[in-house]
């Protein structure tokens, strides 16, 4: 990605399209279409003309959290982002600052010690043991970082309450700083988006199938689109430092799968919304492409090199030229496509992130 593409600030969506001016189901949201380097603009509201009878779209079912809570370390305030419930009860968190504008910035080094930031410096959480109070009386203790690769998330065990108790009575969505202002859960949840009995979810919401309305579905429906849910519960991104994805909880369904192989061996081409449902749908395939029921922990990364093995298209946001998201864009459409597609976007000022326009990859 060249240096020209780099995300303009005013190209961020800073709120969502509803209070924009035209709701979710109307042209409020455009749509780039990319068939190779062939590129073509629409209003979302004209996907389903864009489809034929017999394509399949992979949706994501995972609800998106209250994710942020409020918190301190000592006399320091903090804020906890939540991203992934572990096998042993334990949350791998995320510790930010509050930046005095409402949103969060990674916490630098000399932080972690409460000394004063001499700005810059990684994310970074701990020491081990470190205590952070929440409201009502609710403990969280870092216990250990989540990765080798650096001390951003760390697993911590929450005392005097349930995490999803604390999120439901005192969280909010995390946010960050090219976004207006805090907006209700509801925003961040997408038609498709289904509780979990345990109270894991997205701690960010799977935005691509945002768009998307009863209305719209009904109307794909009725032209002979089917859809196949999976779940992938998305854990923190970094919005500094574009890490590859770190291990995240999924599933995909025997019905879901059974559905996948016979659009495979028909006519009908598999469409992943968002690359969350790549990402699931990808972790449960075979070498030869054929899908099998599977839940757990994927730590796939979908990059050129490995390839897809699955899916023939994808419906995705707008990515920044650093995110390790456009190494899956690649592994579906090609550098060439990409390239061109983004562009485009740019030339044709599209909106980047969660709030933002679409850009769907077929064939």
């Amino acid at each position: 990605m060249t240096l020209a593409l780099r995300v303009l600030e005013e190209l961020s969506a800073r709120v969502p399209v509803e209070q924009r001016g035209p709701g979710r189901d109307r042209d409020g949201v455009r749509l780039l279409v990319s068939r190779g380097t062939e590129v073509s603009h629409h209003g979302f509201r004209e996907l389903p003309g864009l489809l034929r009878a017999g394509d399949l779209l992979i949706v994501n079912t995972s609800a998106t959290l209250a994710a942020a809570v409020d918190g301190r370390v000592g006399h320091a305030r903090v804020v906890v982002h939540f991203s992934t419930r572990g096998d042993d009860g334990r949350w791998a968190v995320e510790l930010r600052d509050p930046d005095g504008r409402g949103t969060t910035r990674a916490r630098a080094e000399g932080e972690r010690e409460g000394l004063p930031s001499k700005g810059g410096g990684r994310g970074a959480g701990g020491p081990r043991g470190t205590e952070v109070r929440l409201p009502g009386g609710a403990r969280l203790v870092l216990e250990e970082p989540l990765s080798p690769r650096g001390e951003r998330l760390w697993w911590a065990r929450m005392s005097g309450a349930e995490v999803p108790v604390v999120l439901r009575e005192h969280g909010r969505p995390i946010r960050y700083s090219y976004t207006e202002r805090d907006q209700p859960l509801s925003a961040y949840q997408t038609v498709f988006a289904l509780p979990s009995a345990d109270g894991t979810g997205s701690a960010e919401m799977p935005s691509a199938a945002r768009p998307f309305t009863a209305r719209l579905v009904a109307e794909l429906v009725s032209r002979g689109v089917q859809f196949a849910p999976v779940t992938l519960h998305t854990g923190v991104a970094s919005a500094q430092a574009h890490e590859p994805p770190y291990p995240e909880r999924f599933r995909v369904p025997e019905a879901s799968a059974r559905l996948i192989n016979a659009a495979r061996a028909g006519d009908g081409r598999v469409l992943a919304v968002g690359t969350t449902a790549v990402r699931a749908v990808e972790s449960a395939a075979g070498a030869d492409g054929t899908v099998r029921a599977r839940a757990g922990w994927t730590d796939l990364v979908v990059t050129p090199e490995r390839g897809v093995r699955v899916v023939d298209g994808l419906l995705t946001g707008l990515h920044e030229p650093e995110a390790s998201h456009l190494l899956m864009l690649e592994a579906v459409a090609g550098r060439a496509a990409i390239d061109r597609g983004y562009e485009a976007a740019v030339r044709g000022r599209y909106l980047w992130h969660e709030f933002g326009d679409v850009h769907l990859l077929l064939p």
